[in-house]
């Protein structure tokens, strides 16, 4: 059967290859990368994103007719290895300013924040995060500075003006201060350039940014877009920028106009509960700074993202990338391929983070959001930063994490150009060409080539969601469902009042029927009278299912399976055991990875009377393959990955 399965991924193997960062970061020539490529497709890479970096030479300065032109090379090559391409939106990282290009053309255009000065404590004639006060303690602004509001703190009477101001953030850039410097003993990055960032809240600037990014693009390859150009990916524009924050302020973001988008957002004016944003002593402070939060938001979402993904479509390519946080669900939906990013060690084999925390969400974040959005695929780049240290191991795991929780394009961080001098210290390691593992690399494509076309086009066979928030995605319960094999999409709030069809059997949207929603607390306590009446009248249908903690998790997922039974049985039951399960052409897949370090040895029936005969498992680190029936044995080694195909007589998708 393996024969027959997988031969249908044998005819779409590059449309579901990885598509690694590839890191442009030293000189570049053309044999050169005519070189990599044909490596890359040696192992079976049949795509990449071309990503900028620190290292380029002054000569090949963002967006210059010289980097351009070796863009243009490598995409014709890649149009004539039947590879495909992604762009990328930026000189470095955060998205939004295009090196700099933004502030040179508008020096108006430059990263704004909000500043509170307490005029209670204030000296006369001193200065304050940048912002004069005089001998009447009152601010004197200059020509780029704002009052936003004078406004009292409640908790002790002080008198606070807020004044929006450029903050000189800047972002991460590609040219070495230094041209060429030698590799640093210590291991630390050398200095680089840092072009002002611009603010991403302005929609003149984000129309410049657009202009002098994507529109060039367009002028310059549009033959390929659509086609050997897929996507852009927009890389976590952060409103603050990353780097050179003046020391001792603390800023919030904003813009001159953002109060009147806030109080029009929020629907009450929000001018009393300024102190929050700086002081936690204030009244209710976590529900005020939740309500800016998810305002500000909004308006990146307006000034931003919406524009970026209306040029995309209108021009024949996908938006792709992700937001700024883990679990930011809500501005997914401006995504036509949505994505987040593991980085950092977020997450680890062995760790609890790989459970626990927001991190821990990232995955399913992208998955839900691409099966209620309709979309065909979601993206994750994966492995950044993770330090010279990062093992081969270490790299799968997290690759097949991501794979279990409904990724279906991996984005690896990242294959270098040049590993020369610093380069090879620069959010490290280098997981393609200069790696010890690149020899056996193609063994490994195949696996997660395999599981990506197993991810995309089916239907997962779920009958239970998580409520989260736009910008908030619970983990407890999701923990307790993963270690029970027992899987879930994320469904937002917002979604529910706005896109789902309520019915006897659950709820639906994009072709999920949900029996089960679970509830938790931590989401409960954030949600408005109206949101809570319909969660009221759901729970009255017998719909949901309330998390009350881990003393209580017996009794959850009591409920739980009462209202959503598993439709298979793993005894003896594994907390390291994760599972997938979907149909996909006339056939199930079960996907299984084996999360821990140590052996799994259980037995699997189903309770599915659609499937019929015997099945097959199959290795997905070998290939091999075996007949499996039900209640048979099953054993995983540790970190161990397997597919079970069996054929489906009443479902086929």
């Amino acid at each position: 059967m393996e024969n027959i399965v997988f031969r249908l991924y044998e005819n779409e193997v590059r449309d579901f290859s990885q598509a690694p960062f590839w890191f442009w970061n030293d000189e570049l020539n053309e044999e050169e990368i005519s070189r990599q490529l044909d490596e890359f497709q040696a192992h079976g890479v049949h795509a990449f994103v071309i990503h900028p970096r620190a290292g380029l030479p002054e000569s090949l300065a963002w967006m210059s007719v010289r980097l351009l032109d070796f863009m243009r090379f490598a995409i014709a090559e890649a149009e004539r290895r039947s590879m495909w391409v992604i762009l990328y939106d930026e000189g470095m990282y955060p998205s939004g300013s295009s090196a700099g290009q933004v502030v040179a053309e508008n020096p108006a255009f430059a990263c704004r924040g909000w500043v509170a000065v307490d005029l209670t404590t204030a000296s006369p004639g001193s200065k304050i995060q940048g912002v004069a006060v005089d001998a009447q303690f009152q601010v004197q602004l200059n020509a780029t500075q704002t009052l936003i509001a004078e406004v009292e703190r409640r908790h002790d009477g002080h008198r606070l003006a807020i004044v929006d101001q450029p903050i000189h953030t800047t972002i991460r850039g590609l040219h070495f201060i230094e041209q060429d410097p030698s590799r640093r003993e210590d291991q630390r990055e050398v200095d680089e350039c840092h072009p002002l960032a611009a603010d991403l809240l302005n929609p003149d600037a984000m129309a410049c940014f657009i202009n002098k990014v994507y529109q060039r693009y367009y002028d310059e390859f549009s033959e390929y877009f659509g086609t050997t150009i897929r996507a852009i990916f927009t890389d976590e524009p952060s409103l603050l920028g990353k780097h050179d924050r003046p020391p001792g302020w603390v800023v919030r973001p904003g813009t001159r106009d953002a109060l009147v988008h806030i109080n029009r957002f929020l629907q009450y004016d929000f001018t009393p509960y300024l102190p929050v944003l700086w002081d936690d002593r204030e009244s209710q402070a976590e529900k005020y700074r939740a309500d800016y939060n998810r305002a500000i938001k909004a308006r990146l979402e307006e000034t931003y993202y919406k524009p970026i993904s209306a040029w995309c479509r209108q021009h024949g390519v996908q938006l792709a990338g992700h937001p700024d946080a883990s679990d930011d669900i809500g501005i997914l939906r401006h995504f036509d391929l949505p994505g987040q990013d593991l980085v950092l060690r977020y997450v680890e084999p062995g760790k609890a983070t790989a459970l626990e925390g927001g991190h821990s969400t990232m995955g399913k974040c992208a998955s839900s959001a691409m099966v209620h959005l309709g979309a065909k695929r979601n993206s994750n780049e994966f492995a950044g930063a993770y330090g010279h240290q990062l093992t081969f191991t270490e790299y799968r795991w997290l690759a097949i994490w991501l794979l279990i929780r409904g990724c279906n394009l991996l984005i690896p961080h990242a294959f270098y150009y040049s590993i020369r001098g610093p380069r090879i210290d620069e959010r490290p390691r280098d997981v393609g060409l200069h790696s010890p593992w690149w020899k056996n690399y193609a063994r490994f494509s195949n696996l997660t080539g395999k599981i990506c076309w197993l991810n995309t086009d089916s239907q997962q066979v779920c009958g239970t969601a998580i409520l989260g928030l736009s910008d908030f995605l619970p983990w407890e319960s999701a923990k307790v469902c993963f270690q029970h094999q027992h899987d879930f999409n994320y469904l937002t709030i917002e979604d529910l009042l706005r896109r789902v069809e309520r019915a006897r059997d659950g709820l639906r949207i994009a072709g999920m029927t949900y029996r089960a929603l679970i509830v938790e607390p931590a989401v409960m306590d954030r949600l408005s009278e109206e949101e809570r009446k319909l969660i009221a009248d759901i729970e009255s249908q017998r719909q949901v299912v309330w998390w009350k903690g881990v003393e209580e998790t017996d009794g959850f997922l009591a409920q739980l399976y009462c209202m959503d039974p598993n439709p298979f049985v793993f005894t003896p039951f594994s907390l390291d055991l994760r599972i997938r399960y979907v149909y996909k052409r006339g056939f199930a897949y079960l996907l299984l990875f084996n999360e821990g370090g140590g052996e799994i040895q259980t037995r699997l029936s189903f309770k599915d009377s659609s499937l019929v005969g015997n099945g097959v498992l199959v290795d997905m680190d070998t290939g091999r393959e075996k007949p499996w029936q039900s209640n048979a044995s099953l054993n995983l080694s540790p970190h161990g990955c397997a597919v079970l195909a069996l054929p489906i007589a009443t479902h086929s998708t």
